[in-house]
């Protein structure tokens, strides 16, 4: 049986921005990649940034650790890898799109942790739970609170630690409801009339005097789909028509709900769609299944789709906002949070990122003006 170590490393370098890198390195997967991608090892030693005897080395290593071949040794030739060795790739890249959300969550904790430890004045940063629907640019946000990186020239009296728990969009509202967070992330349509399945699902959740709706970003979901679109989807009736074979998000995921509301718009009952029952756990898992050939097109953001290398097919832009309870919202994590939002720093990195724009970041609505089929 094989077993899996986990390692992570310190550093005081922020991430750039729509980093797409691994959450979870590996040496190992690291030099394969390199290899793959340069066609040689001595390539991928100048890629990494090491000597090419030291990467040598080390997969020699590795195949004698693991009993199996990572690369065809052909003098000569490119340098390719074995099936075994493509095999552990795909599973890297499989297991890093399923458990994005909860590595991100890790990531996270271990800095506040460390933080607390050995950092003086870390212990008085606040620090605010948030549920929310996965969100590329919430996990940004996570990072950007992080550090002073708001412009306010406060330094370290400025650092909010987001402690954020990745779920559906039904079920972060419904933890709000229950005090199990102080703000939750849920995404929607905004321009959903008020006999759609949207505004039935979410206006229950939702209670005037209660809730306060926060402003965050705008972001386009779509069809992602194999680079060139070969199979030339539009829209979820082609998906249904061609029998395209689909990947599904979870139930009481906001993208689960957006693609009901489509099925419902073209008069589609779900059996229609070929794998509607397959379900992955997050954007990129959705996108890997698709750029792995074992799927042929899934519903998610741009950001995801850019991200895999995919294609992507517009079909809707929607409104990814905050919700907090109206008595919390004086409180100074929250009020924090808000300075943050409304900061040009970053707005300036949400607008960066593939297919994300700002819209009304920090500011706090009624939920007719946010959610124009509450009325």
């Amino acid at each position: 049986m094989r077993r899996i170590e986990l390692a992570y490393q310190l550093s005081t370098r922020e991430r750039p921005a729509g980093n797409g890198s691994a959450l979870l390195r590996n040496p190992m997967m690291d030099v394969l990649h390199a290899v793959k991608a340069s066609g040689s090892i001595s390539g991928a030693a100048r890629e990494l940034g090491l000597s090419y005897r030291h990467v040598w080395g080390q997969l020699k290593d590795w195949e004698a650790d693991l009993g199996q071949g990572l690369i065809f040794w052909e003098r000569g030739q490119a340098a390719r890898l074995t099936p075994f060795g493509d095999k552990l790739l795909a599973a890297e890249r499989l297991a890093q799109a399923r458990l994005g959300p909860q590595m991100e969550n890790l990531r996270a904790e271990l800095e506040r942790a460390f933080a607390l430890m050995l950092d003086g004045e870390a212990a008085e940063h606040p620090q605010l739970t948030l549920y929310a629907s996965h969100d590329h640019a919430l996990a940004e946000l996570v990072d950007f609170a992080a550090r002073d990186a708001g412009g306010s020239g406060q330094g370290e009296a400025q650092r909010l630690h987001l402690d954020v728990q990745f779920c559906g969009s039904v079920d972060a509202i419904r933890a709000l409801n229950e005090g199990r967070c102080k703000i939750a992330g849920f995404h929607t349509q905004p321009f959903a009339a008020a006999n759609t399945l949207t505004a039935r699902t979410y206006r229950p959740l939702l209670k005037p005097g209660l809730h306060k709706i926060i402003g965050f970003a705008r972001r386009t979901q779509g069809l992602m789909v194999a680079p060139g679109n070969p199979l030339r989807l539009r829209d979820v009736a082609d998906v249904a028509r061609l029998q395209a074979r689909f990947v599904n998000r979870a139930k009481g995921t906001g993208t689960r709900l957006l693609l009901d509301e489509l099925l419902a718009q073209a008069g589609l009952p779900p059996g229609d769609v070929d794998g509607y029952e397959r379900v992955e756990r997050s954007h990129a898992a959705v996108a890997h299944a698709v750029a792995s050939g074992s799927a042929d097109v899934g519903l998610g953001t741009e950001y995801a789709a850019r991200s895999a290398g995919l294609g992507f097919v517009p079909v809707t832009d929607e409104r990814y906002l905050l919700v907090c309870l109206k008595n919390t919202l004086d409180e100074p994590p929250l009020q924090r949070l808000l300075e943050r939002l409304r900061s040009r720093a970053w707005q300036e990195r949400l607008a960066a990122l593939p297919g994300y724009r700002p819209d009304h970041c920090g500011e706090v609505a009624a939920m007719k003006r946010l959610l124009p089929w509450w009325g």
